[in-house]
């Protein structure tokens, strides 16, 4: 359990790197640019254009990630008072500061967010703005004052520990294994630390007596991080997979290595493939005799050439040390993108089964299923709007679920769904699975955001419904439904006895997955790449729902693939693992024109109850099952 736990945490501390770094690739893409045309070892040297280089990477590129990652943690005002305490571990180091933005960037963000938490309530009316302005600046110029002194410091000490460490390596004559320190070292943007503060002049004192020296290829080899990107070209999924074949021009070809940092950061345990690609063509080029006669900056491939000692044996060793860091680090990472599973979440598999045996609900549970909410609570709220990637699964589920709570609790507040792709502007109150909260928010930021673990069981939904009712209301609409109306598909059309299986055994998720998907596509309801969507949608987000329950569904751009509504329900009474979880009923969905909402709409409140779950999970007819949901279809 503690292993798992660390792997939990690892990912959620890397996912959240990933957050501050990957919206500012712009400015890193213009950064590499600038740098690989105007310095003096570029393509079109330009001594005046080169005077952009510094500022941008010493100053621009740090104080954006400071402001995002303080917006992530508290949005607009988070992200102020993280820039401005950012500007302290800057001015207080000669070292570009991407590693120290990243901690004074949250670290304020959580600061401004914590005082006003402190505050709130307290300031008497007019005085709001005064307050509010006067509280950003100065806990914002502390912390600047307090990086300047004591954050900055620290980071350069830790630089000289990694930088200590790197040369004892080489001192010992293991040369291969300084992988094992540089690769994670440039994830976290120290790479020109050690490559200009530590590699470089023990290697001009080679190059002094040898006329090259291998230490040069160290940090700059190229093959490691091209092997990654190409792994995502071939399998990543999403905004990776589109924006990864322009990485790696800038990458290989105008050698900004920075460009592939955040790939890693979004799945940590590529650093292994980095890591064993540097080994490899370390390795080689020790082998080989490879090395070049002076620094190279950027690692781009034609730097790399033209710094090569003129010797066709070197040229030679220089190549294969590259192509051979990329091939191992492209056959790693291509093994990590296909076979890792993105939700862990042990804890929380932990307290289900605790809910199982106790048949209530767990503290624990309650404690970690959910993040806190942000953004600030609409006066008078009439609309409650589940947001997922398709908009027509789990959303579906978890508006559903609310509204029965809604009705239960006398609230005439609507519930409804949504991909958040077709988010309103005017959104008022948003629930999301806590992945996709920062997406929701960029699409609607000035709405309350509450992000779940579980559409299915969620503490939130009964803090929701308590605010709500304390909360004075204004007029509600008349009709409270939670999405459109099915148009002519009746239920006999959606879900049918034959579309329901029992006693099923699957070895993994996706061979679950695409068992229910040929399904749908037998029974004429989807068309076959509708089964790939299904995989693609779950690696993004889990379609896990909690209370041994998952739907998978297509993307939201698979729905041009949906034929006519319909569900498949698969009984795992062993369970098949969902990335930790482990699921025994599993409901394909393929909607169309919110044809199948009714159905699912019942399926989510039934699966609310555990009770249902286990009578569910143990039937023995179709027929005892669907008497479960509700009696459809007999």
């Amino acid at each position: 359990m503690a292993q798992n736990n660390i792997k939990v945490g690892v990912q959620k501390f890397g996912n959240f790197l990933s957050s501050m770094v990957m919206p500012n690739i712009g400015a890193f893409i213009a950064w590499g640019f600038i740098t690989a045309l105007f310095i003096p070892t570029g393509w079109l040297p330009n001594e005046a254009l080169n005077e952009l280089v510094g500022p941008m990477v010493t100053y621009l590129l740090p104080l954006l990630i400071g402001y995002t990652g303080g917006k992530l943690i508290y949005d607009q005002r988070g992200g102020v008072v993280g820039a401005i305490a950012t500007m302290g571990v800057i001015v207080g180091t000669d070292i570009p500061m991407f590693l120290g933005a990243m901690i004074m960037g949250p670290l304020g963000g959580f600061v401004i967010k914590k005082f006003d938490q402190l505050i709130e309530g307290k300031i008497k009316a007019g005085f709001e703005m005064l307050v509010n302005n006067f509280s950003a600046g100065i806990l914002g110029g502390l912390l600047a004052v307090l990086s300047f002194l004591g954050v900055g410091p620290a980071v350069e000490t830790f630089t000289g520990w990694l930088v200590a460490g790197v040369d004892w390596m080489v001192g010992l004559g293991i040369l291969p294994l300084t992988s094992i320190l540089i690769e994670p070292a440039k994830v976290l943007f120290l790479n020109n630390a050690i490559n200009h503060g530590v590699l470089s002049p023990i290697a001009l004192e080679q190059a002094k007596q040898n006329g090259e020296s291998v230490l040069f290829l160290l940090e700059a080899n190229p093959g490691p991080g091209l092997g990654i990107l190409l792994a995502y070209m071939f399998f990543g999924k999403g905004n990776a997979k589109q924006s990864a074949p322009g990485a790696v021009i800038i990458q290989f070809v105008g050698g900004i290595h920075e460009i592939y940092f955040p790939y890693i950061l979004m799945k940590p345990k590529l650093i292994f493939a980095a890591i064993l690609g540097g080994m490899s063509g370390v390795f080689t080029l020790v082998l080989l005799g490879g090395g070049l006669s002076g620094p190279v900056s950027p690692g781009s491939i034609i730097a790399i050439l033209l710094i090569t000692p003129k010797d066709g044996g070197m040229y030679l060793a220089n190549i294969l040390g590259i192509l051979i860091a990329a091939a191992v680090s492209f056959a790693v990472s291509a093994f990590i993108l296909k076979t890792s599973k993105e939700k862990e979440a042990d804890l929380e598999e932990a307290a289900n089964r605790m809910q199982e045996m106790k048949g209530k609900k767990s503290s624990v549970a309650a404690s970690f299923a959910s993040q806190t909410p942000t953004g600030e609570f609409p006066e008078n709220p009439n609309k409650v709007i589940f947001a997922c990637d398709a908009g027509m699964g789990s959303s579906a589920m978890g508006a559903s679920i609310l509204r029965k709570k809604f009705k239960e609790a006398g609230l005439n507040i609507t519930s409804v769904n949504s991909s958040i792709s077709n988010l309103p502007s005017d959104a008022e109150i948003v629930i999301t699975q806590e992945e996709l909260t920062p997406r929701a928010k960029n699409k609607v930021p000035n709405a309350y955001h509450i992000s779940v673990d579980s559409f299915l069981q969620s503490p939130e939904y009964d803090k929701l419904v308590d605010r709500l009712q304390n909360a004075s209301s204004a007029e509600a609409p008349a009709e409270a439904e939670a999405a459109p109306a099915a148009e002519t598909a009746s239920d006999s059309d959606v879900l049918i006895k034959e579309n329901i299986y029992l006693n099923q055994k699957f070895a993994d998720k996706d061979e679950a997955i695409r068992f229910a998907g040929r399904v749908l596509v037998d029974g004429g309801y989807v068309e076959e790449s509708y089964i790939e969507a299904m995989i693609e949608r779950d690696n993004m987000t889990s379609t896990y729902m909690g209370n041994d329950v998952a739907i998978p569904h297509g993307t939201e751009d698979a729905k041009k693939a949906v034929i006519k509504s319909g569900v498949t329900i698969l009984q795992i009474p062993d369970g098949v693992d969902f990335g930790g979880q482990k699921v025994r009923l599993l409901f394909g969905i393929a909607g169309k024109d919110g044809t199948h909402l009714e159905i699912l709409s019942g399926i989510a409140v039934t699966c609310s109850e555990m009770e249902n779950i286990e009578k569910m999970a143990s039937a023995q007819t179709k027929e005892e099952l669907m008497d479960v949901i509700g009696g459809l279809n007999k």
